[in-house]
């Protein structure tokens, strides 16, 4: 999930009463409401999970497009229902009282319309057009990111790996609606998207731990005051990440550039992820997010770039 980096200014207090809401168009409105950046993500890891799961064999562009179409409308009407069910503590926030709904420039009953038809459009898609499972993984990615996660978020502060779970399922869905079933490939994509968004929550967390605080979500920065175990946590699933990383090789998926390439990368995310936890200031934080977001993209690339012998 895409989030914006913390500026100086967010450390400032804000007049709630005083600062205007910002303006903005229909057209950036429902982009923000959908989580555009975090749609197309989402859309990228399901077209590395069918590409590796269509191995040497001819893509089926129909397929692939129609699975593309509908897991980036299920992603966006889940954005839309985070949104819709969060409006009152995106309004506590400083990073998200601009969002449509907590600022007043979208009705709630619009937000809700829209995320439960492109949830069902999304699902009804892939269950017609791809195959059942597909749209079974389709359909756990919302309810869980909606049904469990969401309301997760204000209980435990387990909900960062059950919120881990739908961002992981992706890459699975492209796999199994390129292959039909769930095989190892699939499941070592998922391992690799769920271990790699923990350090970068983490990192976005402990920027964050003061506005989640008060808007009143249960996160480990909220009692981890020094940052350390936020920092060994951030290390131990960098560490699991750069192992795990590497399996593809191993069973087929990928070729010997790739194995040295994933080494590579994830030597780099788990110095950040290490340098985080040595010094838990804002700077590392932040060098730990921005290593997240560079090493998923290049990761991914080496992937479908360097296949393997099945």
């Amino acid at each position: 999930m895409s989030h914006p980096v913390v500026n100086d200014s967010l450390t400032k207090p804000v007049n709630p009463v005083s600062e205007a809401p910002k303006t903005g168009s229909w057209a950036s409105d429902l982009s923000a409401l959908i989580k555009l950046r975090l749609s197309f993500l989402v859309v990228c890891t399901t077209l590395v999970g069918y590409l590796l799961g269509r191995g040497l064999d001819p893509i089926s562009w129909g397929t692939l497009l129609i699975t593309l179409a509908a897991t980036a409308l299920s992603a966006s009407g889940a954005s839309a229902l985070n949104q819709w069910l969060e409006k009152k503590w995106d309004a506590k926030m400083r990073r998200t009282r601009d969002r449509p709904l907590p600022s007043g420039r979208m009705h709630s009953e619009d937000a809700l319309l829209f995320g439960l038809l492109f949830s069902f459009l999304g699902v009804a898609a892939m269950a017609i057009f791809v195959n059942y499972l597909s749209a079974a993984l389709t359909l756990a990615t919302v309810v869980i990111y909606v049904g469990v996660y969401t309301p997760l978020k204000r209980v435990t502060e387990l909900n960062t790996l059950v919120g881990a779970v739908p961002g992981a399922l992706p890459p699975l869905i492209g796999w199994t609606a390129a292959t039909g079933e769930l095989t190892l490939g699939g499941w070592l994509l998922f391992a690799i998207l769920f271990l790699w968004q923990m350090p970068h929550f983490l990192a976005i967390a402990w920027m964050y731990r003061d506005d989640y605080k008060d808007a009143g979500f249960v996160m480990l920065t909220g009692r981890d005051t020094t940052g350390a175990a936020t920092g060994r946590q951030a290390v131990t699933y960098a560490f699991c990440l750069l192992l795990v990383s590497m399996l593809p090789t191993t069973v087929g998926l990928s070729g010997p550039w790739y194995f040295a390439g994933a080494f590579v990368l994830g030597a780099g995310f788990l110095a950040a992820a290490i340098g985080f936890a040595l010094d838990r200031s804002e700077v590392r934080a932040r060098q730990l997010f921005f290593a997240s977001i560079i090493y998923l993209p290049l990761l991914l690339i080496l992937l479908v770039s360097t296949p393997g012998s099945p």
